[in-house]
């Protein structure tokens, strides 16, 4: 089935998701291609605020909104001040739980940082809703009558994160969360006519447990997916680094930070990562995935996406200023342009070094931990292969003076073509 409105030829939305892997389950693709490819639907995706922040493992869901939206779709984006207070169940532990007053906290800052994802005006305006507005005002009895009597414990029970848990024990206020977040799709499919709801492949118990919690409350018909779950070639979990878990917060992961994540992806990953996460065709991913296998040293699948997302994160100045330090670092551009907070945070990704004075060049690569010892850093000097803000030192016994500082306090040091690092003085 493909949608009328779109140009002949081109693949319907269903068909665009099915082939970027965006689709894993779905409680039924045939009602789904119904829904998706046969007119504006209202549909919800839920973020609980469990950080002050969201990260890049919730950037799935995130662009799956705003490409949906983009289709002619109408998004209820709900961050849980109600759930985000229970949590839900994790097959290790307990989770900790965080006090009200923090949550909403969370809450407000998660809403903000949603906001520029979507647009708020138009026929398909997007809306920003909490489950706190609904299921703070329920009494204990009115849940357990009206909620609590739809859900059959064996069903409940028969969930896999639960199942892990029933050795080591699980509070009835973990086990609940699956009929908070049901009556959620209840609610909004009640006030707004939400007939769709997503997310990860790890909530699909969860969501179908508020499709079937609809159809027994008489009403619906509503339909439900999920997308698969982001991971690493190498086994490692997506959205850390080095340095943590990549958060889409400035103040927590910089521009610049949050670029080189993704110029460093693995060669195993972009052309997977583009398709979930980039919105050009299939036509401009497949030339580009192309180009990459042709010049795989050139990393400009990595490139394209770092830009994209970046830009789509953080803004076009944003992104240009993480370009312009990478090139920079190494030379390959003015790092007299550089903002102070983008040079900070690229030589705090490097390694950055605080010191109350300045040593000599030698000293400072030593300090830097660029070399292991003196020694090393005036054979490395005497060899043509260091650098002071990409000016190449030649004299063994050369200094630094304030005068060559990058915004009063910054200087970039560099051994041979790759391997930078940072001083700051302190003062």
């Amino acid at each position: 089935m493909t949608d009328s409105n779109l140009p002949q030829g081109r693949d319907s939305l269903t068909d665009d998701l099915l082939w970027r892997g965006l689709i894993q389950d779905s409680t039924g693709l045939d009602e789904l291609r119904e829904l998706l490819d046969g007119g504006s639907t209202t549909f919800y995706v839920g973020f609980d605020p469990t950080a002050p922040s969201l990260h890049i493992g919730n950037l799935m869901q995130v662009v799956m909104a705003r490409r949906l939206q983009q289709a002619g779709h109408r998004p209820l984006l709900l961050v849980g001040g109600a759930t985000g207070q229970i949590g839900d169940p994790k097959e290790s532990a307990e989770r900790t739980l965080n006090p009200p007053e923090v949550i909403a906290g969370w809450v407000e800052r998660i809403r903000e940082q949603l906001s520029p994802f979507v647009t708020y005006s138009g026929e398909n305006a997007a809306q920003l809703v909490n489950n706190l507005d609904w299921t703070g005002e329920m009494s204990v009895v009115e849940f357990l009558r009206d909620v609590g009597k739809h859900f059959p414990v064996n069903k409940m029970l028969a969930r896999e994160v639960v199942k892990a848990r029933l050795e080591t024990g699980i509070s009835y206020t973990e086990f609940s969360y699956q009929l908070l977040q049901a009556n959620d799709y209840f609610e909004l499919h009640r006030r707004h006519g939400c007939r769709l709801q997503y997310g990860g492949s790890d909530q699909w118990g969860n969501i179908t447990a508020g499709v079937d919690y609809i159809r027994r409350r008489g009403a619906g018909p509503v339909e439900a997916f999920t997308t698969p779950l982001v991971t690493k070639a190498d086994g490692t979990k997506f959205g850390k680094s080095e340095t943590g878990t990549v958060w889409l917060d400035p103040q927590m992961t910089s521009p610049y930070a949050f670029y080189q994540f993704w110029v460093n992806a693995d060669d195993r990953d972009v052309s997977r990562y583009l398709r979930y996460f980039s919105f050009r065709s299939r036509e401009e991913l497949e030339e580009l995935e192309k180009a990459t296998a042709e010049r795989p040293q050139a990393r400009l699948a990595q490139r394209a996406l770092a830009e994209e997302l970046t830009t789509l994160v953080h803004g076009e100045q944003e992104m240009a200023q993480a370009v312009a330090a990478s090139q920079a670092l190494f030379g390959r551009g003015s790092l007299d342009e550089l903002a102070p907070e983008t040079l900070r945070a690229a030589l705090t990704e490097a390694g950055l070094v605080h010191l109350d004075e300045l040593p000599d060049v030698a000293g400072l690569l030593k300090e830097s931990g660029l070399v292991p010892s003196m020694k090393e850093a005036r054979r490395v000097i005497a060899e043509g292969g260091a650098y002071v803000n990409n000016t190449r030192i030649s004299a063994v016994d050369a200094t630094v003076s304030a005068d060559d500082l990058l915004h009063g306090r910054y200087l970039v040091l560099r051994r041979g073509k790759r391997s930078f690092a940072g001083v700051e003085l302190r003062g």
